[in-house]
């Protein structure tokens, strides 16, 4: 067996559950999101920041961000590994994907849990 040292799984099934268990966290956030907009129908910049105030919303919020990376990731994965056929242009997609969902997570970490 071939070992590809790109993909995040260890196999197809890894890779299936990773993109299974992202689609259920991303939405739930979802649904939360479009709950508390319905419940706020005046949003304000108080109830706004009073809800990612609270650690657990962080946590969800920062568990969301990190699913949809990992979700982004297998899914580009796939189809990079099923229609890039030349390896240096596809490991050369490959990093540059993987250096934008590293900046992404790392930016919401820092407007998630910054000062």
């Amino acid at each position: 067996m071939v070992t590809n040292i790109t993909n995040l799984g260890r196999s197809g099934v890894s890779d299936w559950l990773i993109q299974r268990v992202s689609a259920v966290l991303m939405t739930l956030f979802t649904v939360f999101m479009v709950a508390f907009l319905l419940f706020h129908p005046h949003l304000d910049y108080a109830a706004w920041s009073g809800l990612f105030e609270r650690t657990w919303m962080r946590i969800f919020t920062l568990l969301t961000l990190l699913s949809i990376a990992a979700h982004a990731w297998v899914g580009l994965w796939i189809v990079s590994t099923d229609y890039i056929k030349k390896s240096c242009v596809r490991l050369g997609v490959q990093t540059a994907v993987v250096v934008a969902l590293f900046a992404f997570v790392v930016w919401g970490v820092q407007v998630l849990w910054g000062a």
